[in-house]
């Protein structure tokens, strides 16, 4: 190129081509262009140099408008992070000299200078980063030349903090609380657990459990989607057995160490009224004296429900046509009383239904069935079937025939109920006639029987008491009274008392020859002992001789 133009007349060398140093030499701080002069007539050749001085026009220039960073968000404090130098192409005191960084709270700017004058400059990290405060930083790096006036550029710096597992996952709640009947039937949802991490990718990647700390029981009832956090129910929930479950629970991040936390689900179990009552026995005699006055102790009944509150308040019951009543002692004991008198010949066993029942809604209720057999007392004499008895005999009896069975019961049992007969003289009676002397008694059967033939012609009448005792103790007893008849046979001959004669002989009556026919000659009596008609004579003339 020609920069150079010289006038041959006057010998000026004038300047005929814009020179741009920087093109010419570069960075060299010193630039020359080197001129040959001729001169004609003579002709004579001249060396010229020519030093081309710098003028300021040109900034410093970055090799970027942009420059993107990834910082490590637990990168050390000190850490230093160059940047790109800018180049000026100006040379002294007009190329760049000092760098200029935007206000910020984590990077100051340092500029390292080199021996061959180049400013090279770098973040230094002054605080520690926080991605989850603040994900990006936006710098803005300034280069400024020395000229005057100065000249510079701009380069934005944007800092892409990168994740580290610097944060444990939070639930967003340090505890739950859910309420749940009994009985909740499988997959009943009880809480969303919900935990975030400000961390990023795998970082910020939630796993939920149940904690090891939880029992193997509690791990029977409940279950928790790991992805979803949904605690749900998955076995049998009792009331009864536990009203409160604390469930801990565990958030675990995806990250390198893993980090977590824990929160505790408080789960209060509402009752149901899924439990009837119980009747406990404490005491019981399934055996009562029928004598047993009213008020008298039977048994005593404890009662439990299992369920709670108004659900677990028990009362019970019996019968009104019953003769007993509970008497309710105090808070979960009765006891069953007698309320009347008993009378086991009436009534000799009882089927006692105690019921029971809670005051849910609807109620449950159950039923205790308590036999009650009533115990024998000596409190009924025997009876007679008939309250007397008349016997006719015939006389001439057999001796140990039976002449009359008198029969008495008695509607007490066992030994109370075992009779014995016995024969007394009754009131009024010839003492003369014992009784006991013609006549027996078995003791067991009352069959009484004839110890000795009736002669009607010595006794025609008999009235005696027999008398019939209990096994009871003492024993009582009961009296019936038997007459009894003896008939007349014809077991007597007639006797002839007139005439009086001996035996086979004859009684002789003088009449006088003119004694007229029909007249009276002598009047024959004879008596008969027996009775009625065995006693009824009729005279005949066996044999008799004219006239």
């Amino acid at each position: 190129s020609q920069y150079f133009s010289v006038n041959v007349n006057t010998g000026v060398i004038m300047v005929s081509e814009r020179i741009d140093r920087e093109q010419l030499c570069g960075q060299n701080p010193r630039c020359f262009l080197h001129l040959k002069l001729a001169i004609e007539n003579p002709v004579e050749f001249y060396r010229i140099e020519v030093e081309i001085l710098d003028i300021n026009d040109n900034p410093p220039e970055f090799p970027s408008d942009e420059v993107s960073l990834r910082i490590y968000e637990l990168a050390s404090l000190g850490a230093r992070f160059p940047i790109q130098p800018a180049q000026d192409p100006d040379v002294g005191t007009n190329t760049l000299q000092t760098y200029h960084l935007s206000a910020n709270e984590n990077f100051n700017l340092n500029v390292k200078a080199r021996t061959d004058g180049g400013k090279f400059p770098e973040l230094v990290l002054e605080r520690a980063l926080d991605r989850e405060l603040r994900a990006f930083h936006h710098l803005v790096l300034t280069a400024e030349d020395g000229g005057s006036p100065p000249k510079s550029s701009k380069t934005r710096i944007t800092i892409h903090v990168l994740d580290a597992n610097d944060n444990h996952p939070v639930f967003d709640r340090p505890s739950y609380g859910a309420r749940l009947v009994e009985n909740s039937p499988l997959g009943t949802l009880v809480v969303k657990l919900n935990a975030t991490d400000v961390d990023e990718g795998p970082n910020g990647d939630i796993r939920y459990s149940l904690s090891s700390h939880n029992s193997a029981a509690l791990r029977q009832i409940f279950a928790i989607d790991e992805q979803t956090g949904e605690i749900r129910v998955q076995g049998d929930l009792d009331f009864e057995e536990a009203t409160v479950y604390e469930i801990e629970v565990e958030a675990k991040d995806m990250g390198s160490p893993t980090m977590e936390e824990h929160c505790s689900v408080v789960v209060e179990i509402t009752d149901v009224n899924d439990n009837a009552p119980e009747v406990i026995l404490t005491s019981f005699s399934s055996s009562l004296s029928e004598d047993a006055p009213p008020g008298t102790v039977v048994a005593v009944i404890h009662v439990r429900d299992r369920d709670s509150g108004e659900q677990g308040k028990v009362q019970c019951h019996v019968s009104p046509d019953l003769p007993f009543q509970l008497r309710k002692d105090y808070e979960h004991q009765y006891s069953l009383l007698t309320s009347t008198s008993l009378d086991r010949e009436h009534i000799a066993y009882y089927n006692v239904t105690i019921s029971a029942s809670d005051l849910g809604s609807p109620p449950l209720s159950r039923h205790t069935i308590l036999p009650i057999s009533l115990a024998d007392v000596n409190d009924n004499a025997p009876q007679f079937e008939q309250a007397f008895y008349e016997v006719l005999v015939a006389e001439n009896n057999p001796v140990g025939s039976v002449l009359v069975t008198v029969s008495a019961a008695d509607p007490d049992s066992e030994q109370n109920s075992r009779l014995s007969y016995s024969i007394l003289r009754a009131g009024g009676t010839d003492p003369g006639l014992d009784p006991t002397r013609y006549l027996s008694i078995h003791p067991t059967s009352g069959q009484v029987s004839a110890k000795l033939p009736f002669d009607y012609e010595q006794t025609t009448y008999l009235q005696f008491h027999v008398e019939v005792s209990d096994g009871g103790s003492p024993a009582l007893r009961n009296r019936t009274l038997v007459h009894i008849f003896i008939v007349d046979q014809n077991d007597n001959a007639p006797q002839v008392h007139f005439p009086r004669a001996g035996e086979d002989s004859a009684t002789q009556l003088r009449i006088s020859p003119s004694t007229a026919p029909s007249s009276l000659i002598t009047k024959v009596v004879a008596i008969d002992a027996d009775s009625g008609r065995n006693a009824w004579l009729s005279y005949h003339l066996v044999e008799a001789t004219d006239p």
